[in-house]
């Protein structure tokens, strides 16, 4: 029982009216009906509480014998007869109980209350006979409670302003507004290109990433995903000759601000969902990468190759994706993926352009257990911006002849897992083998192929020193061309090794400090070139 409570009950008594247990007040309002009715105002609460009260027909005591779990022994048992046989404003349970010891909100206080005062106006309005006490007795109580009353209205004008300047004032009804920016503070500690003969500029450099992220929901289930992005963060690839190493938050675009992603997920039934969308549409959008470094740039990982296993970053634009749980255990997920889907010129559109087709099993043995299992077919879009010169090969011979780069096709074929084998300690990996092929053309080019494999471990510590927290270790080897018969092409002789370590320090719920280094052996598998070493401070603001 609430201090009001405790107060009207010790007020009343002081008063001459029978003191009632807590339950009393309301028999018939059960829990199912304070459920149904927790969005409601506070005065709609207890007009439908009183509703429900005075249409409980069917469970009206008319005596109060008709209660089994009523007797002449209990304390409060002539103050419920008489409210009874007076009135007729108790309602039992349909199970003929009163339960009378049982818990009461103040809710079903105001409810009951007011049944009784409702059926002593309609005694009144009917000439039936009410006791002169008893309406004495209520105004000394209104007297009694006229500054609870007085101030409970007052509380209850505050909230309906409050509300009402919400309604006027709140962004979209349907609409989440999210936004993310990210303070990037980074540069190349040491390494050469060339064979060793030149030194990589040693240059500090200081840029930032700026998402804002619109999140329509139109039944509840469904998503429609809006992203605008600008930002000026370098790659480093340009002075590091190398995609190796590179930062997952670099986004160099001078800070012109662009649609970046526009896509909608609905579901078909209980466990199926889809995915279309126009523009950004990424495989990680479709399918689960499997890690818990994964913060897209701004979370986790601070390199490109650390945030996730290559095969995932297939370039993305327009697509379609499916998802299937069949269970708890298996889920399938299935797209397709064009780019430029937008433009009508041969060689373009959704259809007669590069594109990525995938899928992905993954399994869930145990909430603590996930493996993935993910095959890639592409046409035109193998490169995925990690790993040596070589492993991009589209990039690496964009030439007169080839604008874009020598065309291709490739089947890959990956796995990947995450096993929690505590709260605080989660390890992690993933490999995948990729063949890709040229295709002939009328500029003298030969098919040929290339075998492409690459690999990480990943060890995860959630809520390091701190909830919220998260440091990480990341160790592997970034795509690397093992064996390759394509002209002039060859492949990579030298191994090159991938090891980076970050800890994400949250300062709150809305900002985080990350600082991190990648090193990485033998950039662009040329043990002549001295080892890479890049170092960052990301400072991630959310809201």
């Amino acid at each position: 029982m609430t201090n009001l409570s405790r107060k009207i009950f010790s007020r009343a008594a002081k008063l001459g009216l029978p003191i009632l247990p807590a339950s009393i007040a309301l028999a018939g309002i059960t829990s199912p009906a304070i459920a149904q009715t927790r969005s409601q105002s506070s005065l709609e609460q207890i007009e439908s509480y009183s509703n429900q009260w005075q249409t409980a027909e069917i469970n009206q005591v008319t005596n109060v014998n008709q209660l089994r779990d009523v007797s002449p022994a209990d304390w409060a048992y002539e103050a419920l007869r008489s409210l009874v046989d007076r009135y007729g404003c108790i309602v039992g349970y349909p199970d003929q109980t009163y339960r009378g010891n049982q818990a009461l909100s103040r809710y079903e206080f105001a409810a009951g209350l007011n049944a009784c005062l409702n059926q002593i106006e309609r005694l009144i309005a009917s000439s039936e006979a009410v006791l002169r006490e008893d309406i004495e007795t209520i105004n000394r109580l209104l007297q009694e409670f006229e500054a609870e009353l007085a101030a409970l209205g007052g509380r209850v004008d505050n909230l309906e302003g409050r509300v009402a300047f919400l309604e006027d004032h709140q962004f979209s009804t349907t609409t989440k507004l999210v936004g993310e920016v990210i303070f990037g503070l980074g540069g190349v500690v040491s390494g050469t290109t060339n064979d060793g003969d030149d030194d990589i500029d040693q240059v500090t450099v200081f840029g930032d990433r700026v998402r804002l992220e619109l999140e329509t929901s139109f039944s509840g289930e469904d998503l429609l995903f809006t992203r605008l992005s600008t930002g000026n963060f370098p790659s480093f690839a340009d002075e590091t000759g190398t995609f190796q190493g590179d930062l997952s938050f670099a986004q160099p675009e001078g800070n012109d601000i662009a649609l970046e992603v526009l896509f909608y997920n609905f579901p078909v039934g209980d466990k199926t969902s889809f995915i279309v969308g126009p523009a950004g549409v990424a495989a990680d959008d479709i399918m689960n990468t499997v890690s818990v470094l994964d913060g897209d740039g701004g979370a986790g990982a601070i390199s490109a190759f650390g945030t996730r296993s290559p095969i995932y970053l297939s370039q993305g634009d327009a697509g379609l994706g499916v998802a299937h749980s069949f269970n708890d255990l298996i889920e399938v997920n299935a797209g397709y993926l064009a780019s430029p889907a937008n433009e009508p010129s041969s060689g373009s559109g959704l259809f007669n352009g590069p594109y990525s087709a995938m899928g992905q099993v993954t399994l869930t043995p145990s909430d603590s257990l996930t493996f993935a299992l993910t095959y890639n077919h592409s046409y035109e879009q193998s490169d995925t911006e990690t790993g040596s010169n070589r492993a991009n090969i589209r990039s690496f011979t964009v030439s007169d002849a080839f604008p874009d780069g020598v065309p291709t096709f490739s089947n890959s074929y990956g796995g990947a897992f995450s096993w929690a084998l505590s709260e605080k300690f989660v390890l992690g990996g993933w490999g995948s083998y990729s063949n890709v092929g040229t295709l002939a053309s009328d500029d003298g080019l030969n098919r040929g192929s290339q075998d492409i494999w690459q690999w990480a471990a990943t060890l995860a510590f959630p809520d390091v020193i701190k909830e919220g927290n998260m440091a990480g270790i990341i160790v592997g080897m970034e795509p690397w061309v093992t064996d390759s018969n394509i002209d002039s092409v060859g492949d990579d002789e030298d191994t090159s090794l991938h090891v980076e370590a970050f800890f994400e320090y949250r300062v709150n719920d809305n900002i985080a400090i990350t600082p991190g280094i990648v090193w990485v052996t033998s950039p662009d598998n040329n043990s002549n070139n001295d080892d890479l070493v890049i170092g960052a401070i990301r400072t991630t603001f959310s809201f």
